[in-house]
Formats: structure tokens, C-alpha cells, sequence
């Protein structure tokens, strides 16, 4: 007698491939999508990095996993990554090289398929200030409002003669400059802070530490400023007597991450000139928006004997910013070189 065949135990369908490789592709293509960083070099003088000259490149993803740490010699880079479509976005680049000082910024936000540009600065370490675009005769053509604040109260000789003087110590001629070409570049609802300035004060009040300077400005000022608050352009300063001993009000233009322009009001001290109001103010620029970061590494370090802010960071960091803005660039007449 024949025995009937055993019945095989049944399968689950099989999923089509079709399906499978599609699945699979859309995988593999999820986990290429990638963007673009490129990077571009530039000197003290806001001009291309030297080629050829050899510098270090430190890329690092949202989680500070170090993707990329190479050495180049090209003055421009492009470099892939990829794309999470999540905090591991937000990209550090870092970069050094024998002889300047080290310069990055964060965060380099990434998307797929676009290149980010990222400018960044190197300037000569040691270096040293070249005040060759702001010797007197071209401040008198270029720099109006500045020329007529320097030159207040004194003969033409005399002004020269002090302003002179100033650049011979580089220090606060080059925190002066940074402030006046941020007060130039900042836009208020009419005109710029540095159109309401008036008289640079002179006498011990330029701070030799080079972080601000002291002068008197057409009181209309305050209310420029204080319209661009209502517009989100600028913020109030709680407390400014805290930092700006004797000051009444503070406000901070917070378009950067990093140096940003300070104009802090003295509404004690006016007076009447030509039938304006005057009133004495004090601009500096900080190296952080945040206030907190201002006060614990700036401020705190300061009276504790540590350095003051150093003009020639904050000429690195306004220009870094500015690039990553697409603002027009951040141009003071001065450059730094290479110094003994």
C-alpha cells in the first residue's frame, strides 16, 4: 500500500524582492546624504591665506565626534559630511598653523546638498598693528563723523598732533578704531551711532587697556537706540551701573554671537553745544552676546588682574562673524602683521 505523500509544512509568503531592494536603497541613500563645508582662509590684512603655506583642519559634529583632523596647504577647502538632520548638525571647525593664532567657529549649521561657507582669520602670531590706512590725512577724507569727534575743541595742528600720539600706542588706537568702524556699520533707524557722535573725550579718559573709549554724543542717540530695541536689534543691560561705574542705561546690538557693539549712557554728564544736547557715553564691544559668559570670563578675570579684552580678538571675531552674517565686511583702517 502506498503511503501518501507527507504534507510539507506551509511558509509564510515571500516578500517580494522588489519591495526588499527598495527598502534597502532608500537605506543606503539616507545614509549618504551629506553636505558641503568650505572653508576659506584669510590673513590679518582680510586677504587669502598664503598657499602653500601648511595649516592644521579640525572638523567635529554636534556630539564632538572629530570627523576630520588633517593637515592642508590650499587657501580654500571643500570638505563633505554628513547630514543627521539633527543636533550632530551643528559642526565645529578649527584650525591652526605654526606662527598665528589659532581660529575656528561654531556652530556651522549643515544641510544636505549646500555648501556652507566658512571664512575664517589667522593672524600672525606675535603680530603687530599697521595703521597705515589711518594716518591723519585719510581720516580727514574718509572718516567724517569720526574726524570732527577726534578733532573737537582744538586747532587742526593740535588734533594731528594728538591723534598722532594715540597711534603711536596701539593698543586703545586699535580698540578705538574697532568701536568707531562698529559704530559706522551698525544701522539705527536713521542714520548709524557713529552719526550722532560728537567729541572723543581725551583727557585720561581714552582707557589704556583698550577695551573703550569715553566721548559725548547727540543725546538723540538714546532714542535711536532705544527705537532699534523695539525692533529686536538691541538689548537692555539690567543693572548697568554694575559693570559701567556711574552709568544709567546699557544697551547691547546682539546681530552676532561675538563682538557686538555696547553703547552705554552717562546722563549725568551733558552739556549744550550749538543747540544740540550732548551726552556722555561709552562704547566698547565685549567678546560675548550672553551676558552671563560676558560677566564670568570677561569682566570677572579683569578685576582679578587678568588681561582686558584684546582688541586685535576682537578684530578677529567681528570680521569672523560679519563673513558668516554676509554683512558688508568688517573693515577698520588697520590690519595685523607679523611682529617681533
Amino acid at each position: 500500500m502506498s503511503k501518501k505523500p507527507s504534507k510539507k509544512p506551509s511558509r509564510k509568503p515571500k516578500k517580494p524582492a522588489k519591495k526588499r531592494s527598495v527598502r534597502r536603497a532608500r537605506a543606503l541613500s539616507q545614509a549618504v546624504q551629506s553636505g558641503i563645508i568650505t572653508l576659506r582662509l584669510f590673513d590679518g590684512a582680510r586677504r587669502p591665506f598664503a598657499a602653500g603655506r601648511t595649516y592644521l583642519v579640525r572638523i567635529l559634529d554636534g556630539s564632538q565626534r572629530e570627523l576630520l583632523a588633517r593637515d592642508f596647504s590650499k587657501p580654500e577647502m571643500a570638505f563633505e559630511v554628513p547630514v543627521h538632520d539633527n543636533l550632530d548638525d551643528r559642526y565645529t571647525v578649527l584650525v591652526s598653523a605654526s606662527h598665528a593664532r589659532d581660529a575656528g567657529f561654531y556652530p556651522v549649521l549643515v544641510k544636505r546638498d549646500v555648501s556652507v561657507a566658512v571664512d575664517l582669520m589667522l593672524i600672525p602670531s606675535p603680530h603687530a598693528f599697521d595703521f597705515a590706512a589711518a594716518d591723519w590725512d585719510q581720516v580727514t577724507a574718509n572718516w567724517p563723523a569720526a574726524y570732527r569727534a577726534l578733532a573737537f575743541g582744538v586747532s587742526a595742528a593740535d588734533a594731528r598732533e594728538r591723534y598722532d600720539a594715540l597711534l603711536a600706542t596701539p593698543v586703545p588706537a586699535a580698540a578705538l578704531w574697532n568701536i568707531m568702524t562698529t559704530m559706522r556699520d551698525v544701522d539705527l533707524p536713521q542714520g548709524t551711532p557713529l552719526d550722532y557722535l560728537r567729541e572723543v573725550i581725551w583727557d585720561g579718559e581714552l582707557a589704556p587697556s583698550g577695551d573703550r573709549f569715553f566721548a559725548f554724543a547727540d543725546a538723540r542717540l538714546i532714542e535711536q537706540v532705544e527705537l532699534a530695541q523695539q525692533q529686536g536689534t538691541f538689548e537692555p543691560e539690567p543693572n548697568p551701573g554694575l559693570f559701567h561705574q556711574g552709568a544709567t542705561r546699557s544697551f547691547k546690538h546682539v546681530a552676532f554671537g561675538e563682538a557686538n557693539l555696547q553703547l552705554t549712557f552717562h546722563e549725568g554728564t551733558t552739556k549744550k553745544v550749538g543747540g544740540e544736547t550732548w551726552v556722555r557715553i561709552e562704547p566698547d564691544i565685549d567678546y560675548y552676546k550672553d551676558i552671563l559668559a560676558h560677566a564670568l570670563l570677561e569682566v570677572l578675570p579683569h578685576k582679578l588682574g587678568g588681561p582686558k579684552t584684546d582688541p586685535a580678538i576682537v578684530y578677529v571675531l567681528r570680521w569672523i562673524a560679519g563673513r558668516h552674517a554676509g554683512v558688508p565686511e568688517f573693515e577698520p583702517p588697520f590690519s595685523l602683521v607679523e611682529g617681533n
